[in-house]
């Protein structure tokens, strides 16, 4: 079994589909004017965009992941206790931001240590006979589906930080972040070619989201912070309850039953506004200093070899 659903075919022929979905339904509106304070950086390669704001849309882009229904199951049936999301918030947190430090930044070696570390988790994530849909965490579109969020996400906040990136650099972000999805288990002839074809693949594979009762529970827990510590969770709720909101694209407010008005986006970017004014005065060491710990620290339980994941 566990080798039929790691071939699952999940999406149609991306290439002989017409998207029945719009990017006004599948992605975020971001109006933000490119910032003459930024265009001394270099906007147009991820390496830059892996920094301390990355991450203010991480649990936006966890419930996105979800929105496929066997990654949802794969998350909530997950057998892997030490890694359970709802158990071990800050443990998952650290995982996945360690992964996009690798995936960016890390050496060919730094890569292939955590995709096993990785793979001895995913080897047990798989679907059994009381699951309501077949997966394997192996299965290579599910792993394109999660990559293609971690990327949605990481363009979303740079964008919001440093304004809409013409059609050029756009094309130069996108192709430096393909190792978001070839660090693990997706192909580079999988990974789709231009800016302009991850967009078709992206509304198509959006049509695949769909949020039961079971999930869209789980989801809101999500949204809520629930897994957080009440002591830390209650001073910042409403704002990160705001931020996760506003990295969700329409498509996840329906299915959720989240409002999100105009008014909402407006604040949303004026917030990103400010903060893009106080970025600019930090040095990269401190924008991107959390990614440099991480990247220490994987070194560190690789030299030491300690578990990494």
């Amino acid at each position: 079994m566990g080798m039929a659903e790691h071939a699952l075919k999940y999406t149609p022929d991306i290439d002989h589909t017409t998207p029945e979905l719009r990017t006004q339904d599948t992605r975020i509106e971001i109006t933000t004017r490119k910032r003459r304070v930024t265009s001394l950086r270099k906007p147009a390669q991820i390496s830059e965009a892996i920094d301390f704001w990355s991450l203010a849309g991480a649990a936006a882009n966890v419930v996105m992941q979800l929105g496929w229904p066997e990654v949802a199951y794969g998350v909530m049936e997950s057998k892997v206790e030490s890694g359970a999301l709802m158990k071990h918030p800050w443990k998952r947190a650290r995982t996945t931001s360690q992964y996009l430090a690798v995936a960016v930044l890390g050496t060919d070696e730094e890569k292939e240590a955590f995709r096993e570390a990785v793979n001895s988790a995913h080897r047990h994530v798989k679907s059994d006979a009381q699951s309501p849909v077949k997966y394997n965490a192996f299965n290579r579109e599910l792993q394109m589906w999660v990559a293609a969020c971690l990327f949605i996400g990481v363009e979303d906040s740079h964008q919001l930080l440093h304004g809409v990136m013409d059609e050029a650099d756009a094309e130069e972000f996108y192709q430096s972040a393909k190792t978001l999805g070839t660090t693990l288990q997706v192909p580079d002839d999988m990974w789709p070619a231009t800016r302009k074809d991850f967009d078709h693949y992206w509304n198509v594979a959006c049509q695949r989201v769909v949020i039961d009762d079971t999930t869209c529970d789980f989801m809101n827990d999500l949204v809520d912070l629930k897994m957080i510590n009440p002591l830390i969770r209650l001073p910042f709720v409403n704002l990160l309850r705001f931020l996760t909101i506003g990295f969700l694209p329409p498509l996840f407010h329906r299915q959720l039953g989240l409002e999100w008005t105009e008014d909402d986006r407006r604040r949303f970017q004026h917030l990103f506004t400010f903060v893009s004014i106080v970025n600019k005065f930090l040095p990269k060491v401190i924008r991107q200093g959390g990614t440099r710990i991480l990247m220490k620290d994987l070194q560190y339980r690789m030299r030491h070899h300690k578990d990494m994941i």
